[in-house]
């Protein structure tokens, strides 16, 4: 048995094909076809937001909203997050500078922002990790003090909301990614999200290499395009995403069920977020605790991620940064298999295997005593 630490949904075949049949009809397949400008309308409606572009990945999400807001300079950002959030800053010739994380949000510590904010300092970026909202209001705050722009990526908050409303309607821009993996996922994907429309104006420019009508060019832009096959895959699992969160939360209840013990930490989800649960990650007392239990996973056919690990501010070519809450808990982490049609005796087996590990870890430290 091979227990993956994800699987994308797929929607049954007969949905899709009704959407091909019209694809084929039409021969439109990209730029801005009808199925995209549908799949637009629909995320808009489902997420109660005004404005969001389609997009090719969430990594082109980022990096056009850093072209939109014209961000130079220094974006202080979190050391915790996808190698996409930092790597976006530098491609678009700006200077990545590191904040360190809370230890129970796993988000970028607040109270840290405003003495790593210089004259040369344009904005923040921070990423809502594992779904789980920031500290929106401290950093809008310090935001609005210090004149800078915020960009969110959120890149795993599908469903997710802070105060009754989606998470996306946070910041200046917020992105996201709609990848395989991903609990809504369009094969390949992504979007951006704003308030502002003569924004989201300059954003649509900025995706379609900058034209405003066959012949004439508004922006520098770049190839930031999805297809109508792409859209009809989010179509077709749109349908079925309110089915899929709450498998989602059934699930992650029965591994807390299991993992409510000693020697495992979890992450703190504010009281007043609808959670998506988009992952389950569980932190370990020690770097050798975490190894030996992911190598006990994978001894029985159990995939586990160390996600996100390393920690960003250790990278040599990011400029490393001492962010030790970051390099302690990317070091001891561990996102558990987590998908819509994992079975809670799948759970069982997954937690049984971790509770042996934990078990045996303390009894040989006993011995060693």
């Amino acid at each position: 048995m091979l227990i993956p630490v994800t699987k994308p949904f797929l929607p049954p075949k007969e949905d899709i094909i009704q959407y091909l049949n019209d694809i084929w009809q039409r021969q439109w397949l990209t730029n801005n076809g009808p199925l995209v400008n549908e799949l637009e309308l629909k995320l808009n409606e489902y997420l109660g937001l005004p404005h969001m572009l389609f997009l090719s990945n969430g990594t082109i999400a980022l990096q056009i909203a850093i072209k939109a807001l014209g961000l130079k300079g220094e974006i202080i950002t979190t050391p915790f997050s996808y190698v996409a959030t930092t790597s976006s800053i530098l491609w678009e010739g700006c200077t990545p500078v590191f904040v360190d994380i809370e230890e129970d949000s796993l988000n970028i510590n607040p109270n840290l922002i405003e003495a790593a904010i210089t004259p040369d300092t344009s904005a923040i970026l921070a990423t809502h990790v594992f779904g789980n909202p920031c500290a929106v209001e401290r950093i809008q705050e310090i935001a609005d003090r210090h004149h800078l722009k915020v960009i969110y990526d959120a890149a795993h908050c599908f469903g997710t909301t802070y105060k009754g409303k989606s998470v996306f309607a946070y910041g200046d821009i917020s992105t996201t990614s709609f990848h395989a993996t991903k609990l809504f996922h369009t094969v390949e994907g992504g979007a951006v999200f704003c308030q502002d429309p003569e924004l989201l104006k300059k954003m649509s420019f900025l995706r379609n290499f900058g034209h405003h009508g066959p012949e004439s060019f508004e922006e520098v832009g770049i190839n930031g395009k999805n297809s109508e096959f792409h859209a009809a895959m989010g179509l077709a699992n749109l349908v079925y995403i309110d089915a899929i969160l709450e498998q989602r939360k059934k699930i992650c209840g029965h591994y807390d069920t299991w993992l409510q013990r000693d020697g495992i930490l979890h992450q703190m989800v504010g009281e007043e977020t609808g959670h998506n649960y988009a992952y389950y990650p569980v932190i370990f007392d020690s770097e050798a605790l975490t190894l030996q239990v992911l190598k006990d996973l994978e001894g029985h056919w159990i995939t586990s991620r160390r996600y996100f690990f390393p920690s960003l501010s250790t990278v040599p070519i990011f400029n490393p940064t001492h962010c030790p809450v970051s390099d302690s808990l990317s070091r001891r982490i561990l996102c558990l298999p987590l998908y819509h049609n994992l079975t809670l005796s799948e759970v069982d087996f997954n937690c049984r295997i971790i509770w042996r590990s934990l078990n045996n870890c303390n009894y040989l430290a006993t011995l060693a005593r």
